[in-house]
């Protein structure tokens, strides 16, 4: 009931932000983790409630330097099994001529992403859905004018250890198998904004080791 009553907290004011602002899509960054996978089942919800086509829905999953087969496909996966728009974009090109421009290392990915989902949000006559949650916020642990930024963030009042428990939640009373097993994935995979590169296929950067769990 408690987590049923979370999501709907959530899908009722992203459906108020959709109506009132007159969006024509939402648009949102996959990466196969956490934070954007409840973000994505929140804009279903919503567009599901509101009678819209989930095809309005365009997810971009945007593979970088420390991005793992693993978070691809579940990213890939996710968007496929729920009926949403779906693009891919790399980021790797775009970023290394960025390094080249202002001489510097491989770490502002998040940001370059965030560039990209406001001008496909501004194509589309859109809104960008945010992902950071409560934990992040509170920790400082986002990247500054990168993934903290959005137009509407549904998880800004969700700590990371519920929004594990809401993805849980999705799962374990989700019908549809395929949907189930991604998300189940999802939650085994380890914490990580994998910005730095992984190491023989496996993510390198883990967050709770560093902020704790």
């Amino acid at each position: 009931e408690r987590c049923e009553e979370v999501f709907s907290i959530q899908v009722s004011g992203l459906a108020q932000r959709l109506v009132h602002t007159k969006a024509k899509s939402a648009v949102i960054g996959i990466s196969g983790g956490l934070d954007s996978t409840l973000a994505l089942l929140v804009c279903v919800k919503t567009f599901d409630k509101l009678g819209w086509a989930r095809k309005g829905i365009i997810g971009v999953t945007m593979p970088g330097f420390g991005t793992t087969d693993r978070t691809y496909t579940n990213a890939m996966d996710l968007m496929n099994s729920l009926g949403i728009t779906v693009r891919e974009v790399s980021i790797k090109e775009a970023c290394i001529q960025h390094f080249k421009d202002i001489d510097h290392d491989a770490d502002v990915q998040a940001r370059e992403r965030t560039q990209i989902l406001m001008d496909i949000a501004n194509q589309t006559w859109g809104m960008v859905v945010g992902t950071g949650d409560l934990s992040e916020l509170a920790l400082g642990w986002a990247t500054y004018n990168g993934d903290h930024m959005s137009m509407y963030g549904v998880n800004v009042s969700v700590p990371k250890t519920l929004v594990r428990h809401l993805v849980r939640y999705y799962a374990d009373t989700s019908e549809e198998q395929e949907l189930k097993e991604v998300l189940l994935d999802i939650l085994d995979t380890p914490v990580s904004p994998e910005l730095l590169p992984p190491v023989d296929g496996v993510i390198s950067q883990k967050t709770e080791d560093l902020v704790g769990p």
